[in-house]
């Protein structure tokens, strides 16, 4: 018995001691495991305060700089570098920038090409006239587009007083209705805003045939004295006249307070037309031809005691509102008119006028609610 209680003395002692080393081992890992953990916080810590100082360091500088472009810093800090031109427009073809010049259109869009760069809109040396690129680009575009009859009425170039750039202008404005006349011009207007469109306005007046003011608009800026001139009218709506009229510059617009017309008839409006009369006029006795689409005649008057008319072939009318164009050739070379109404006319039948001579300037006559609009015509028109 007694041999017994030894040997469970000596394994109690043993389970104790085990367990005393289990305990030991525990708290040595677990110290460990918080020295790692320490260790990774003060490395994390000391990136942070890294970060820290760099941002500091950062905010410090542009706060440097800020206050050197608020001009409370030192200006010398910050130096001028002047960059040396990429391209040397001088050493290029001029007819290479000409040639890509002539694209940009129109005399508006040339002149602020002009205001861009001198090399564009200083004149050339080198050039033969003494132009600009931009001047030899639009003198190119008006030789080239513009017919002998129209180059005659445009604008001489003259150095220093008219340059090519005004007379492009000119030429793309050549037939804007730049006069109107109606009853101090209350009764017609311009459509849109665009001069080359007229239509006449709501009005009623008392002793016209009609009961309706007749309103006139011409294109006093295009005198035609000789050569051949195309004219379209499109956009018609209703029965518009077209003609062609003496050039009278001294004419009051607002001096009329009826309604216009160039064959009303009436003897002060004749005497008043007659007044305008000048040496270029020359011996023609037709001072005003018209076309009335809606009886498809072609008269003509002095303003005196002759008037004749001329009918039209009559044709078939074309279905619907759009009456199509109208195109005139006045042929001041030969003296004829001939109108080509695509609309009345089955196969584009001609009313033709002979003894025209001396300058003519294109108008048309309408009465409320009608409208019509202006174009250059083509020789295939």
């Amino acid at each position: 018995g007694k041999a017994e209680g030894r040997k469970s003395s000596r394994a109690t002692t043993t389970r104790a001691a085990r367990m005393a080393d289990d305990g030991n081992s525990t708290k040595r890992l677990k110290t460990s495991e918080d020295d790692r953990l320490i260790a990774e916080l003060r490395r994390r810590n000391a990136e942070l305060e890294s970060e820290i100082e760099k941002l500091r360091s950062d905010v410090a500088r542009l706060s440097s700089e800020n206050a050197q472009l608020s001009g409370r810093g030192n200006h010398e800090v910050l130096p001028v570098v002047i960059f040396p031109p990429t391209v040397d427009l001088s050493r290029i073809d001029t007819s290479i920038v000409t040639q890509i010049t002539s694209f940009v259109g129109t005399s508006r869009e040339l002149l602020s090409l002009a205001l861009t760069c001198k090399s564009f809109g200083w004149r050339q040396p080198a050039s033969s006239l003494n132009l600009s690129l931009v001047e030899g680009v639009a003198c190119r575009a008006v030789c080239s587009r513009a017919t002998d009859a129209e180059m005659s009425s445009l604008p001489a170039y003259t150095s220093g007083t008219t340059a090519w750039m005004s007379i492009l202008n000119s030429f793309e404005h050549l037939l804007d209705f730049d006069v109107l006349l109606a009853n101090g011009r209350r009764f017609i207007e311009y459509k849109n805003g665009d001069p080359s469109v007229v239509c006449g306005c709501q009005s009623y007046v008392l002793n016209t045939p009609s009961g309706f003011s007749r309103c006139t608009a011409v294109t006093s800026g295009y005198v035609m004295t000789s050569g051949v001139h195309f004219a379209q009218f499109d956009d018609i709506t209703g029965m518009p006249c077209i003609g062609i009229v003496r050039p009278m510059p001294g004419l009051d617009a607002d001096r009329f307070d009826w309604d216009f017309d160039f064959f009303s008839g009436m003897r002060r409006m004749n005497l008043d037309f007659l007044a305008q009369r000048s040496d270029d006029w020359g011996g023609s006795n037709i001072h005003a031809c018209e076309y009335n689409t809606l009886d498809f005649t072609l008269k003509w008057t002095n303003w005196s005691e002759e008037e004749g008319s001329k009918e039209g072939e009559r044709g078939c009318i074309h279905p619907g509102s759009d009456m199509g164009s109208i195109s005139i050739v006045l042929n001041l070379d030969e003296g004829t008119m001939a109108v080509h109404d695509c609309a009345y006319a089955v196969h584009d039948k001609v009313v033709l006028k002979g003894g025209l001579s001396g300058p003519y300037c294109w108008y048309v006559k309408l009465t409320q609610f009608e409208n019509i609009a202006i174009k250059r015509g083509t020789s295939q028109t």
